[in-house]
């Protein structure tokens, strides 16, 4: 960047209705892994920041759980308000959409209460174009602007990385001008021991996603560091009923050994070393109504008084 170049920083928060692709294209936004992606409704629980510098710009992206109509759960309250709450914290909103589900009644729902929010940008992403045939595409695309204004529209395939970059530059040009809020090679703000779990949780999900809900967690209970840059990671899985946790550790502990290797793997990859990952299993009934659960995920356990219109 010249000394001459004015620089812009900001915050474009991602919403949509749930397995829109927010997290695939926040991660091919930001070129790491930083959002864990499952078809599962409601993987993405807490606020995530993937930060990305194109040109004289800092984009500082806000991927934030599926907007869905939540039932009595605190948790299930607490990560749709998280979701809404970002809203006014941003300088730019990103609706994305899966283009193969169309004009959703979710999508219809969304953008109605968004009429209600005054004063935002809007940019409509349209993702999974690949699986849409062009003039469906073209005519949602239409449908969408009539039914709301938006600054502009993209049509991406997030998960082929395909348009992902011109979105990124779109933005850059629409944040304020002001000073960088992160070093330039920062790419989220994310504490190490929740991806860490994070990426355990994908895992999990990935493997039993038939036989356990979504109502699961994990969480890092220890993490320690040694000499030789090695890292040995416990992690708790914690279930709602028995039944779960015999399913999670499967027989003779087969399923809880791949889900661990597949998480071990990865988290080598990100982290560039060795990693000692072990996890255990535990059964606490009503986990998700505690807030202290969710707290690590910065979500606050205050309901969303309009949360009701989905």
């Amino acid at each position: 960047m010249s000394s001459g170049d004015v620089q812009r920083c900001g915050f474009a928060i991602i919403i949509g209705a749930p397995n829109a692709g927010k997290s695939t294209f926040i991660n091919a936004a930001v070129g790491e892994k930083i959002s864990i992606v499952s078809s599962k409704v409601q993987t993405t629980r807490t606020r995530v920041l993937g930060i990305v510098v194109e040109g004289n710009s800092q984009i500082i992206f806000v991927d934030t759980p599926g907007l869905f109509k939540p039932g009595n759960d605190r948790m299930e309250k607490a990560i749709v308000a998280a979701a809404w709450n970002g809203l006014s914290d941003s300088d730019l909103v990103l609706f994305v959409v899966d283009a193969a589900k169309g004009f959703s009644r979710p999508v219809r729902t969304i953008i109605d209460r968004l009429k209600n929010v005054t004063g935002k940008k809007y940019i409509l992403i349209l993702n999974k174009i690949d699986e849409v045939a062009r003039p469906k595409l073209l005519e949602l695309a239409t449908v969408l602007n009539q039914a709301m204004d938006f600054e502009a529209t993209f049509m991406i395939s997030a998960r082929n990385n395909d348009g992902v970059n011109d979105v990124v530059r779109h933005v850059a040009k629409m944040m304020p001008e002001g000073a960088f809020h992160y070093p330039e090679d920062q790419m989220s703000d994310m504490p190490m021991r929740l991806l860490a779990a994070e990426i355990t949780r994908e895992k999990l999900f990935r493997a039993v996603h038939d036989e356990i809900p979504y109502d699961i967690t994990v969480e890092t209970e220890k993490w320690e560091e040694f000499e030789d840059g090695s890292a040995k990671i416990d992690q708790v899985v914690f279930v709602a009923r028995e039944g779960q946790k015999k399913i999670i550790l499967g027989k003779g502990g087969e399923m809880i050994g791949k889900i661990g290797a597949q998480s071990r793997v990865e988290l080598e990859e990100i982290m560039g070393r060795r990693v000692h990952l072990k996890l255990f299993v535990k059964v606490r009934e009503n986990w998700s109504e505690d807030s202290e659960h969710y707290k690590l995920w910065g979500l606050s356990h205050a309901e969303d008084p309009t949360s009701d219109k989905f």
